[in-house]
């Protein structure tokens, strides 16, 4: 697959007010000509480098499946990717150990996703998502989870061990939408824990029907412009990061 994508990460407008910075990022790549992986982390809005901790998170696994796939043709087990958590943990730790600070200060959630011809592979922790399609039907692949009280999550940085779920679907996808929970509020149908094909398809099909590969620079600015429009600003004053991925 010749895999295209359009993303964009818009601050908040509870964030604006209160003068705070974006806490959202993500970070998109196409390995071996025929694997995509993306992720996108929220950094806890308590959290004082929780911005921070989101660039690390995506930043280190980014970087560990480029390296696995220089050397590998298969997904790597599950073990692996727990000691890769690990890694991510270990790195907050010492950084947070050198501000003086605790690695809490660094919370931050984590979707992610890597397809290749024979496998898609997702790794979630908290309330992000990610959604794929197949026959063009849209299956909920990561559903945001929630902690025990209102308004809260499980994060990279939880103590003793993150609440990590790595799921594997033989079914094959020809794309994608992963997202923050500012987006999770507008385009999930909670009540039914579905993805609705009336949000995703039109989002999609810019993409889909776009030339060439890789990054697709001017419908990731359109794309920004509307997350940071009033219609999705009325619906959520939460930071909003959408990456949407084509294969098809």
């Amino acid at each position: 697959m010749a895999w295209r994508w359009a993303a964009a990460s818009e601050i908040g407008t509870s964030h604006i007010r209160n003068g705070d910075r974006l806490q959202d990022a993500y970070a998109v790549s196409v390995m071996r000509g025929d694997c995509v992986f993306a992720i996108v982390s929220d950094g806890a809005g308590s959290a004082k480098f929780g911005a921070y901790g989101a660039w690390l998170v995506c930043r280190t696994l980014t970087v560990r499946f480029r390296g696995w796939f220089r050397d590998n043709s298969d997904l790597p087990s599950d073990e692996l990717l727990s000691d890769w958590i690990d890694e991510v943990r270990d790195r907050i730790a010492a950084i947070a150990d050198h501000r003086e600070t605790t690695s809490r200060q660094f919370a931050s959630t984590l979707a992610a996703v890597v397809s290749t011809p024979d496998e898609t592979l997702t790794l979630h922790i908290g309330d992000s998502a990610v959604v794929g399609r197949s026959n063009e039907e849209w299956d909920v692949l990561c559903w945001p989870e929630n902690g025990e009280y209102a308004s809260t999550t499980y994060f990279v940085t939880d103590d003793p061990e993150p609440r990590l779920n790595v799921s594997r679907y033989a079914r094959e996808y020809d794309a994608f939408a992963l997202f923050s929970d500012g987006i999770g509020d507008v385009a999930l149908l909670n009540t039914e824990q579905v993805a609705p094909p009336k949000f995703f398809g039109p989002m999609m099909h810019p993409v889909d029907n776009a030339q060439g590969a890789g990054r697709l620079p001017e419908l990731s600015a359109k794309l920004g412009t509307y997350l940071a429009g009033t219609a999705i600003c009325e619906r959520t004053d939460d930071d909003k990061t959408l990456v949407l991925i084509s294969g098809g």
